[in-house]
């Protein structure tokens, strides 16, 4: 069975959660997908969604959609060659002093101007700019190479979770419970927008809103792919929540400040992905009991999504743990060993932990070659 008649039957999305360093596993996985489907395949994925560090990603390959091999290798020599100066200045500060102007600006009644995080994350600005041409999003769309792109911000004020699209036309916006969708035309702005993790990162303006990174208040990160068309989802996460045997880890100490931020933006940014997956699982389950006579009654449509989910098989605190060496000297003064894998694990934008991180992405997407060729036709 080909591939491109597989594709016409029913639209493939591609969707990439955040997790600040973490997305580096994702390019693991693409690197087997890419080497399981035939060497000179275009982009597979006609809808592409991102959110956080998986929108930067997901971006780059929407780039690179007449090869899905030559997106890949752009991926892989951005993240094997990272550095943390590359994604944020950390002699930027004092971060204890920028830390007390954060709490005073949560304080204070009145906006002193100020940008309210701990770091600066111009140089990420700068890499973006140079390595993603965001022209090519339109003209691959027009090639008929990809249907849409997708990247996930939240917004401040609202708190709504809003998915800034490009795509073919007859797609119109939506509107869901705290989610909505937008046509937009994709650029620099959006990708900062959807990685700024709260607290570390600075809110980013687009037209008259300040967005922050796009896992915060995102119920249901599937929805958006669905809602671009997609039928069939590879779902990459970044979690290894699943290898975790529940309370096997005995705690002796009151939590610190960085392992309970840590603790909510894990929350943030990899719950949500599974929690979501597990309700379309049930949902297909439930899909073929619903009478045909109940769905022509109250005119509802129910939608059967095929699943795909690859994510870590081990624990990513602390293989961050493994590498917490590689923090910048600035930073290791107030990110003690064993003080919190979780945060180490969001920012430590370091070759040899991205390296391992890619490399663990490519050994458990490999370990599921049956199901990538099932999922593919291939």
């Amino acid at each position: 069975m080909s591939i491109l008649t597989n594709l016409e039957e029913q639209r493939i999305g591609l969707i990439l959660s955040g997790g600040g360093a973490r997305a580096a596993y994702q390019i693991g996985v693409l690197r087997a997908v890419a080497n399981i489907l035939p060497k000179h395949a275009p982009n597979p994925f006609h809808v592409i969604s991102g959110t956080s560090a998986g929108a930067l990603n997901a971006v780059s390959i929407a780039t690179h959609a007449q090869r899905l091999r030559t997106g890949v290798r752009t991926l892989e020599y951005i993240w094997k060659n990272i550095s943390s100066d590359q994604i944020y200045d950390p002699n930027s500060g004092n971060l204890l002093s920028s830390a007390s102007s954060v709490l005073l600006s949560m304080l204070g009644s009145k906006p002193n101007g100020n940008q309210v995080a701990l770091l600066n994350n111009e140089p990420l600005a700068g890499l973006l700019s140079r390595v993603i041409k965001f022209d090519r999003i339109q003209r691959n769309i027009d090639a008929g190479l990809i249907d849409a792109v997708s990247v996930t911000a939240s917004a401040y004020s609202t708190g709504e979770s809003v998915s800034f699209y490009q795509a073919v036309k007859g797609i119109k916006d939506w509107q869901g419970p705290h989610r909505i969708g937008i046509r937009h035309e994709l650029s620099l702005h959006h990708l900062m927008a959807s990685a700024a993790i709260p607290i570390f990162f600075p809110a980013r303006q687009i037209d008259n809103q300040f967005y922050g990174d796009g896992a915060i208040r995102q119920l249901a990160p599937t929805s958006t792919a669905i809602h671009l068309g997609a039928r069939r989802l590879l779902a990459i996460g970044v979690s290894g929540n699943r290898t975790m045997a529940p309370l096997a880890d005995e705690m002796k100490e009151e939590p610190s400040l960085l392992q309970i931020v840590g603790h909510i933006l894990n929350s943030a940014f990899v719950d949500t992905l599974e929690n979501d997956l597990e309700f379309l699982r049930h949902m297909n389950e439930v899909i073929p009991l619903v009478p045909e006579r109940a769905i022509r009654k109250h005119g509802i449509e129910l939608i059967e999504v095929d699943l795909l989910e690859i994510s870590p098989s081990k624990e990513l605190n602390l293989l961050a743990m493994e590498y917490y060496d590689e923090l910048p000297k600035p930073m290791s003064r107030y990110i003690k060993p064993g003080s919190s894998g979780t945060m180490l694990s969001l920012i430590l934008f370091e070759k040899g932990f991205c390296t391992a991180l890619w490399q663990l992405g490519f050994e458990d997407a490999m370990a599921k070659e049956a199901d990538i060729r099932r999922f593919f036709g291939c």
